[in-house]
């Protein structure tokens, strides 16, 4: 049985710092593209990030330069660092796990949500003074 499951939201200060964990089971996580995307009541959902089998990233304009996603093959997790945050921010974040193995959504890109098989069951994360 797939699973993920993110940690790491809470509370944070405009500026402050978050690191969410996507830890995951249930299949050969070091094949696969892990993504974030998170959801803003009332707006849908953004995809925000991702990270390739390979260790390619990419982020959407709105975080780039602010959020890094890395992963750790041997801990099965997948990370998403979040500086500078903003409280446009707000919102639950998903990680999620692209259908396909050893594609390199980093050069391709694999921003359609429905690519995405598998969901975290979400965190939230708040950013406001």
């Amino acid at each position: 049985e797939v699973r993920l499951v993110e940690s790491g939201g809470g509370w944070v200060q405009p500026g402050g710092s978050l690191r969410l964990s996507c830890t995951a089971s249930g299949f050969t996580f070091s094949l696969y593209t892990m993504a974030w995307v998170r959801h803003v009541p009332g707006k849908g959902l953004e995809w925000i990030s991702l990270i390739s089998s390979g260790g390619g990233t990419d982020s959407a304009d709105s975080v780039k330069g602010r959020f890094t996603c890395s992963r750790d093959n041997a801990e099965n997790t997948v990370y998403l660092q979040m500086n500078s945050l903003k409280p446009e921010d707000t919102a639950v974040y998903y990680c999620a796990k692209y259908h396909r193995a050893d594609y390199d959504c980093a050069r391709y890109g694999c921003h359609d949500m429905d690519d995405y098989d598998y969901w975290g069951q979400g965190t939230q994360v708040t950013v406001s003074s």
